[in-house]
């Protein structure tokens, strides 16, 4: 299957590239950077998806598409975007990826949204609900087989031009977060999905982390004093976590993914139990 992943240079697009060749595919970069290490097997396209007659030349002959090309939270947290940025990408990049594949007739997508629909107030947020009803009115109206995934923030911890330390990165994952690779693996599973469901049924599915704490932890949490929870997990690593600022009495908010389970059988790996052997094994250089 020859598969276009739109902003595909970026983290997710590297971490999906040798899934998809794993299992046979042909990966289709549209960015405009080229890959830091560009697969055997993957093609590199430089190029924007603000590039009408560009993407419309590289959809030719793709089966499906990963629409990740967006601004996300952090260009909004910096100021590095204005919001004619984020609706130029965010919206209007959307539209154009939908509906060159109309064009060309491919009827399967998979779109990674953002847990930051709900928040309307911030500019990510607001863009991504737009993009989101551009996605619903193809899958409507032009038939297509779209998939649609909010995940949680996924920076991986290796980028360095986001956090320094892997510690800089726990103590962001430590407020809720998923995983990269989790993410990878349900859009490799949501491909499998439309590559065998007609088109017509709407699919919105949450990407969350793996959890040790149980319902009955999160209902009564802390109730023997604080850090109680968290030392009945984890109370080999309480003092590694205060030793690197992470609070073992913040509780965390566990998303419903019951839906995604249900649709794709996904099943997250990565957990606060990962982080906190990794911080253990490697401290802040993190893992290779």
């Amino acid at each position: 299957m020859k598969v276009m992943l739109t902003g595909g240079s970026g983290n997710l697009g590297q971490t999906l590239v040798p899934r998809l060749l794993a299992q046979g595919d042909k990966p289709v970069i549209l960015d405009l950077r080229a890959p830091r290490d560009l697969k055997e097997g993957a093609l590199f396209i430089e190029g924007s998806i603000l590039d009408r007659p560009k993407v419309t030349e590289t959809l030719r002959g793709c089966d499906c598409i990963v629409h990740i090309a967006a601004w996300h939270g952090i260009h909004e947290d910096r100021g590095d975007k204005n919001p004619y940025d984020f609706f130029d990408l965010n919206v209007r990049g959307t539209f154009e990826v939908f509906e060159a594949a109309a064009s060309h007739g491919i009827d399967k997508i998979i779109f990674i949204s953002t847990t930051s629909v709900y928040r309307p107030d911030t500019r990510y947020g607001s863009s991504k609900i737009l993009a989101e009803l551009i996605a619903e009115d193809h899958r409507k109206r032009r038939h297509m087989n779209v998939v649609t995934l909010r995940p949680r923030g996924f920076i991986p911890h290796w980028d360095r031009d986001v956090y320094a330390r892997y510690s800089d990165w726990a103590r962001w994952f430590w407020k809720g977060a998923v995983h990269i690779d989790d993410v990878a693996g349900a859009v490799i599973l949501a491909l499998d999905l439309v590559s065998r469901q007609q088109p017509g049924q709407q699919l919105i599915l949450t990407l969350d982390s793996a959890y040790e704490y149980t319902d009955a932890d999160l209902d009564h949490w802390d109730a023997d004093g604080p850090g109680s929870t968290f030392r009945k997990h984890y109370p080999e690593y309480y003092d590694l976590a205060l030793s690197y600022g992470l609070d073992p009495a913040l509780k965390p908010t566990r998303l419903d993914i019951s839906e995604t389970v249900r649709w794709l059988g996904y099943k997250p790996s990565y957990s606060l139990a990962s982080l906190l052997s990794e911080l253990a094994a490697y401290g802040d250089s993190g893992p290779p």
